[in-house]
Order: structure tokens, then C-alpha cells, then sequence
């Protein structure tokens, strides 16, 4: 096992060094786009420009730029943004705490809901409610989460926010967690709610099938004969193996949505988060911005991957390295 994760490490570090390559290109090279006069600022003179081409390497071979940049990001984060002109990583370290308050909140919501439902659904199999849970998780996963935002910012903002429902919701934005816990929970629940019904209707789906699946695998036969009850057979051992799909997925969504992938969430609610911080440096093509979120976005989503191959040893012994 410790093999294993060893080599699991290493290809991480790898991967992220290809993209951090590829990105670098991507960016940093695009037809018809000189960085060094982006970060100039507005209406630079040609002596500014070339100063600005010396102090990021953009005037040397590509490998040396590549590594300088890697620096300026990474070592000195000195990084500036065209637009805002502050220093990019600061700023990405500021917003990853709003993302992360609002994905592992809708994650805890989500994961509940999902696992309730799923087992709900496949106990009931054969019932009405079996259907009945299965066409409510259809229609949480056919609601866009932005149009799912704008109705849930229609009815708490404007339309019922002087009632007795909704008139303890603040307006639009973010308290940090440090500052005031109950209002960082009256701006974060709605968010919450409104990103985790597309994954609970998802998950929940899934699990219904994969505990459909196993229901009749030889080891569940035999903890039946074994006289162990329906609850136990069904929690211990056909809910264990049933979660192996649901973890690979919630994985990498998980680390999808903290790289950035919240950005409509966060960009209805008016949270500063990365997502939001992505989306205005498309918005206004910033290319260091764009290239460090990129990053961070890489990070996450493969320290997850390795991350869930861990847990799939863990969950299923079939599978575990030798």
C-alpha cells in the first residue's frame, strides 16, 4: 500500500507539471496576444513594455520563460493581474475560503440527501415511492443551478423577503466564517441548497442502482444465511460496496466545484469566490489570473483522483494494490 501511494504521488506531481506546460502555452503563447504589453497596463510606451518582457523572462528561450513564470506564480507569487493590477495568488488565496465554506456545505447537504433518498428508493423498490423519489431526483438534475439561483434570489430577495419565511436572509454577498459564524450561515444555506439539489437527484440515482446491482451478489446471499438482519445486510455490506461508484464521482465533482466549477453558483449569489474570480478574468482575458486559477483547478481535481483511488481500496479489498 505504501508502494502504492508513493506511485500515486509521483504521477500527480507529474501531471500537474504537464499542465502547468500546457497552460503556460496556451496562454502565454496565443496568436495576436503580447502578455508583456497586457501587464504594461494601459497605453504603455515600448521602453515600458520591453522592461516589463525582462523582469518576466519574455524575452529569453521558452523553457527559461516557462520556469520563470513557474516562479513568479509559485515561489515568489509575484504575479501580477492586467486588470486589477494586484498580485494574483494573494487573491486566489483570499476567495478559496468563500468557495470552500459554499461547496463543503452543499457536499454535507448533497452526500445526506443523496444516501437517504438512494437507500429510500431501493428499499421501497416495487412501491409507489420508488418512482415517485426517482422522478423528484430527475427533476433536481434537469434545473440549472443559475436558473434554480435567480428563482431562489426572486423569492428571498425581492418577493417574500419581508415575510416571516425569508426575512432573516441577508441581501446578496458573503461574511467570512471568522467574523460573524451566524450571518456566514444566513448568506452560505440558500447557496447551499440551491447547488446541491442538481447532486442529490444525481447521486441518489446512482445509488439506487448500484444497490439494485448487488442485491443479489453472492456475498450479500451469504450474510443473509448468516442470519444478519435486513438492516445490517443492507448497511455493512450492500451500502459499503455500492459507494465505490458514488465516491469516484463525488471525488471529482467535489474537486471540480472548489477548482472553480461554482462559478454560477457564486456568481448568482455574489460570493467572491475562485469561481467568480474566473469569471471575471475571462471576462476581461487576464491571463495570469486565468493561468493561476487553471492550476489551482488542476490541483485539486487530481489530488482528488489519487485521493479516491485511496478510497476505493479502502471500500472494496478486491481491489487494493499488491
Amino acid at each position: 500500500m505504501v508502494a502504492f501511494l508513493v506511485r500515486r504521488t509521483l504521477w500527480l506531481i507529474v501531471v500537474l507539471v504537464a499542465i502547468t506546460i500546457l497552460v503556460f502555452l496556451i496562454f502565454f503563447h496565443t496568436p495576436g496576444v503580447d502578455p508583456a504589453r497586457q501587464m504594461a497596463g494601459r497605453h504603455p510606451d515600448p521602453q515600458t513594455i520591453a522592461q516589463v518582457k525582462h523582469q518576466f523572462g519574455l524575452d529569453r528561450a521558452l523553457p527559461i520563460q516557462y520556469l520563470l513564470m513557474m516562479k513568479h506564480l509559485l515561489i515568489s507569487r509575484d504575479l501580477i493581474s492586467y486588470s486589477s493590477r494586484t498580485k494574483v495568488i494573494p487573491d486566489i488565496v483570499s476567495a478559496t475560503p468563500v468557495t470552500l465554506s459554499l461547496v463543503i456545505g452543499a457536499a454535507v447537504l448533497w452526500v445526506v440527501g443523496s444516501i437517504v433518498v438512494g437507500l429510500l428508493a431501493a428499499v421501497l423498490r416495487g412501491t409507489i415511492f420508488d418512482p415517485l423519489l426517482m422522478i423528484l431526483a430527475l427533476v433536481g438534475i434537469s434545473m440549472p443551478v443559475f436558473w434554480l439561483g435567480e428563482v431562489a434570489n426572486l423569492l428571498t430577495q425581492s418577493q417574500f423577503h419581508n415575510s416571516f419565511l425569508f426575512s432573516w436572509v441577508p441581501p446578496l454577498g458573503y461574511t467570512p466564517l471568522t467574523e460573524n459564524p451566524i450571518l456566514w450561515f444566513q448568506h452560505l444555506i440558500i447557496p447551499w441548497i440551491v447547488l446541491s439539489v442538481l447532486y442529490i437527484g444525481f447521486y441518489a440515482r446512482v445509488l439506487r442502482a448500484n444497490l439494485i446491482e448487488v442485491e443479489n451478489e453472492d456475498y450479500v446471499r451469504t450474510a443473509r444465511a448468516k442470519g444478519l438482519s435486513p438492516r445490517r445486510v443492507l448497511v455493512k455490506h450492500m451500502l459499503r460496496t455500492s459507494m465505490i461508484s458514488f465516491v469516484s464521482l463525488f471525488g471529482l465533482d467535489f474537486a471540480f466545484l472548489v477548482g472553480g466549477g461554482a462559478l454560477l453558483t457564486e456568481v448568482v449569489f455574489g460570493l467572491p469566490g475562485v469561481g467568480q474570480l474566473t469569471y471575471q478574468s475571462f471576462q476581461s482575458f487576464d491571463l495570469p489570473v486565468i493561468m493561476a486559477t487553471v492550476v489551482y483547478a488542476a490541483f485539486f481535481i487530481t489530488l482528488a483522483s489519487a485521493l479516491v483511488d485511496v478510497v476505493y481500496a479502502w471500500l472494496d479489498p478486491r481491489i487494493r494494490p499488491t
